[in-house]
């Protein structure tokens, strides 16, 4: 190969390499392409009940009753999910299903029957009943106290409680004799509990927890 033709390669490569280098620079320091990602779906909830909207836990020998307001919630259905009060008839209203009887169950009972109401319409339905305020767990004093009437029981409480949130006995209040009436399965009871015994720590048995519909009579 003569002097001239090896001269004449070099330059054409000489003109070629600078074009050539930043294509294979740009090639080796182009970021390398993210991973596409995939999402997958929130969990589907699990069935259940609710606390109270208070935040206090509903009492395991709760049933629903008149008065009583719940929230019936479905999964990723907001036309169907609603706020209800318990008519005094006992029966609750939702859409699709009309009139249920919730008066009677417990929780749980009521969501299962709602879920089997609602998959005539529905696909799988996911229900939760939610108690948002007790009002059907009443007792009741009466007589010589400072507040008598109806107060809701939501927990525990005892004869000395009750008269301790109706205000206390007043001045004319027969405290040694006063009476709690009880009706279960149709028998009604009097119990005796004397305040003055208990407030002086004795025979403190009598101070008993009250139950839903117990009506405790002062004396005056």
């Amino acid at each position: 190969m003569t002097a001239r033709a090896c001269f004449s390669f070099s330059a054409v490569l000489g003109l070629l390499t600078p074009a050539v280098l930043p294509i294979a620079v740009a090639a080796q320091t182009a970021p390398a392409a993210r991973p596409a990602t995939q999402t997958t779906p929130p969990p589907r909830p699990a069935q259940g009940t609710g606390t109270a909207s208070t935040g206090s836990p509903v009492p395991t020998d709760y049933v629903i009753g008149p008065d009583d307001i719940l929230s019936i919630v479905f999964w990723r259905d907001a036309d169907m999910t609603q706020e209800v009060t318990v008519r005094p008839d006992g029966n609750i209203t939702l859409p699709l299903m009309g009139d249920i009887k919730a008066a009677g169950l417990k929780p749980t009972e009521l969501r299962d029957l709602v879920a089997k109401g609602a998959a005539k319409f529905i696909e799988d339905p996911n229900v939760t009943v939610v108690v948002r305020q007790i009002n059907s767990r009443n007792v009741f004093i009466t007589g010589g106290v400072t507040r008598p009437g109806p107060y809701p029981v939501s927990g525990q409480m005892t004869v000395l409680q009750l008269i301790t949130v109706a205000g206390g006995l007043t001045e004319f209040a027969d405290a040694k004799n006063i009476r709690i009436l009880r009706t279960e399965n149709g028998q009604t009871t009097f119990l005796k509990f004397n305040y003055n015994e208990v407030q002086d720590g004795k025979r403190l048995d009598q101070n008993i927890v009250l139950k839903p519909g117990d009506s405790v009579m002062v004396k005056q």
